[in-house]
């Protein structure tokens, strides 16, 4: 595998909008995270960072449930962030409202926006927009086949089992560049591998637990789907949680007792055992998903990670729990300021 140009390497954030603390120590209104989550995009933009990605939810522990009303703010705000979903559950929307949503986007950021489609591990979106669980498949299937049909932004000839017929139908507005940037999330399943390559889209790897190299078979899967198709190879990145302080000691005591409290409420409704410092300890070593650390230390698992997946996209979900605006605004300086100009150090 050919090595890595560091100036090519992408760093950038995510988040899905965690209801945070106040300085009183009680849960923020969301109207106050949405602001403070336009500001940390603002943030990541002065430090030089490539990406910001909001995340769609519909509970009471996310704040975002509209990621490109949220990107349009920041758009107006920002000059070089590229501005995304992280993801968009396609299977609870419309393929085309998500692209007029993210083509306007596109063109009030002139040119910067992403679109990362995924099925999500939440399924709240389901009950609420009226879908049933038990179409979880079938909908993400019909419905990303429409949606790289209206990619190719020409008039659209469709049909399948989840709404009427399209015949020659022209969606609006089109893209400057003709062609929206859109990446397929996937979990960890090859047959979202073989159809994120199916479709000629980039592939973003979802590295929430686990040790990051249990993927490098998925990432070279992908190539060698397209290579066989003769196709040239498309980008492939990944997205893991963590958090960025002063030192490692820091980042720790202060990222687990709320990243415990999030997985502890996540895991009650799904079952999961308990959350405990040593999980936390051996998430956050250098084989671990979490990379959380001082500077120097989140620097070096994110190259690692790089080099062993042979990738150049790496974005770090940096709101995992209640942590107050001012830690997450302060992850995010040393993040753009320290980590990123590290990697690319690394890199070299």
């Amino acid at each position: 595998m050919s090595a890595i140009d560091p100036a090519t390497v992408e760093l950038g954030l995510d988040t899905f909008g965690d209801v945070s603390l106040g300085e009183d120590g009680t849960p923020e209104h969301h109207a106050v995270v949405l602001r403070n989550v336009v500001d940390q995009a603002v943030l990541a933009d002065q430090v030089g960072l490539s990406f910001i990605g909001l995340g769609e939810h519909h509970r009471d522990d996310f704040a975002i449930t509209a990621p490109d009303v949220v990107l349009a703010a920041i758009a107006s705000r920002t000059e070089r962030i590229r501005l995304g979903s992280a993801v968009t559950v396609l299977s609870s929307d419309d393929p085309i409202r998500v692209f007029e949503r993210f083509s306007t986007l596109d063109a009030l950021s002139n040119g910067r926006a992403e679109v990362i489609l995924g099925r999500g591990s939440f399924t709240e979106s389901f009950p609420l927009f009226g879908f049933e669980l038990e179409d979880y498949e079938r909908l993400f299937s019909e419905k990303l086949d429409l949606f790289a049909q209206i990619l190719t932004e020409e008039p659209v000839t469709w049909s399948g089992s989840i709404r009427p017929p399209l015949t020659d139908q022209v969606i609006y507005p089109p893209t400057e560049s003709g062609r929206l940037k859109v990446w397929i999330g996937v979990g960890g399943t090859p047959q979202s591998v073989v159809r994120a390559a199916h479709y000629r889209l980039p592939l973003m790897l979802a590295i929430i637990g686990g040790p990051p190299a249990q993927f490098v078979p998925f990432a070279n899967y992908y190539r060698e789907l397209l290579a066989a198709d003769g196709v040239d190879p498309l980008p492939v990145g990944m997205h893991s949680p963590g958090y960025v302080a002063d030192t490692d000691e820091q980042a720790r005591d202060e990222l687990f007792t709320y990243f415990q409290a999030q997985r502890d409420r996540i895991g009650r409704e799904r079952g999961w055992p308990p959350t405990t410092r040593i999980q936390f300890e051996r998430d956050a070593s250098p084989e671990g998903a979490l990379h959380v650390g001082s500077p120097e230390t989140v620097a070096r698992k994110i190259a690692t990670n790089l080099k062993a997946l042979g990738i150049s996209r790496f974005d770090l979900k940096y709101a995992n729990g209640a942590m107050p605006h001012h830690q997450l605004m302060r992850c995010i300086e040393l993040y753009g300021t320290r980590v990123a100009p590290l990697v690319r150090d690394m890199l070299a």
